[in-house]
């Protein structure tokens, strides 16, 4: 971040709202849930902001799911080749605007011996700031038309380059970080990627094997493509502790009626209910729903309706 000129070190002003930071760590892991590598991550505190005095906008699309799987049929159809590219340390590249004035503490565990009452003048985004994302994307779709691709009119995050004279295509769906691309010719991709250097520092990964924590295999010689969540629905099972659990070809008993009178009626069903994660388990399924198992809609569109007082029956 020093090397970035993330920030400078200046004293506060008596009534300037000095933001916290903080250290986030994460264990990154690959396709079938083995750990790659490690991640440590500075980030502010965003909390303690405050609205029309720290941040205006906070806004910034990305691609949605139904929009990555249009792309990969098109791509299937038509046999163009699928690939991906990652922008490191995304919003550690956006500018803050002029009008923005933030404060930060020293990272915990890190303070210069010289830095006496001064804190960290922020003079770019970093990880945490309510603004970030949209500052980021502002950036993004600068860097994309400064390259010559168009915006697609429904999905803001995607972003396109047509050369119809040499029948040459590229599509870019645009997640944070993540870049999923088809395209009818490599020659687009190496093009992309010289241009993106340019602004940001991007790792290719090659042809597209992993995506938003989904496994997808394309084999564009035999246009089939493959999408599957194997290692999130294990990671699931294993959280809940279903790991043991039978499968069943229906995602719901057909005889059962869920209703709201099957509420919690007693002080002990009340205590059960008290501690059960009923709607964090419908949150994990509901990515699974978006993104690779549209079978279970049914029953998770029942349950959620469930969702204010459910009981041992739900």
């Amino acid at each position: 971040m020093k090397k970035n000129g993330t920030w400078k070190l200046e004293e506060a002003p008596p009534e300037a709202n000095v933001i916290g930071s903080k250290w986030v760590f994460k264990a990154k892991k690959d396709a079938m849930g083995n750990i790659t590598h490690y991640k440590a991550r500075l980030v502010a505190q965003g909390f303690s902001q405050i609205g029309g005095i720290n941040y205006d906008d906070t806004y910034a699309p990305v691609a949605k799911m139904a929009s990555s799987r249009a792309i990969i049929v098109m791509a299937n159809k038509l046999g163009m080749v699928l690939h991906q590219l990652d922008i490191k340390g995304v919003y550690l590249n956006s500018m803050l605007n002029d009008n923005e004035v933030l404060y930060m503490v020293h990272p915990p565990g890190y303070k210069p011996s010289d830095a006496a009452n001064h804190v960290l003048h922020l003079l770019k985004v970093i990880y945490g700031l309510k603004q970030a994302a949209c500052r980021w994307y502002q950036k993004l779709c600068e860097m994309f038309i400064s390259l010559g691709y168009k915006q697609s009119a429904v999905g803001q995050a995607i972003f396109y380059k047509h050369l119809p004279q040499i029948k040459q295509l590229i599509v870019v769906a645009v997640h944070v970080d993540d870049c999923m691309i088809a395209t009818s010719t490599m020659h687009l991709v190496e093009e992309l990627k010289a241009g993106l250097s340019r602004h940001v520092e991007v790792t290719d990964l090659g042809k597209l094997h992993w995506m938003l924590g989904i496994q997808v295999r394309h084999d564009c010689n035999a246009h089939t493509t493959s999408i599957s969540q194997h290692a999130y629905i294990d990671s699931i099972l294993q959280r809940y502790n279903l790991a043991d659990a039978k499968p069943l070809s229906t995602p719901m008993d057909t005889q059962l009626h869920l209703t709201l009178e099957q509420a919690p009626s007693t002080p002990s069903e009340f205590a059960v209910m008290c501690d059960m994660p009923y709607h964090e388990a419908i949150g994990v399924l509901n990515w699974a729903v978006l993104a690779t198992h549209p079978d279970i809609t049914f029953t998770i569109a029942m349950v959620v309706c469930l969702g204010t007082n459910p009981g041992p029956t739900h």
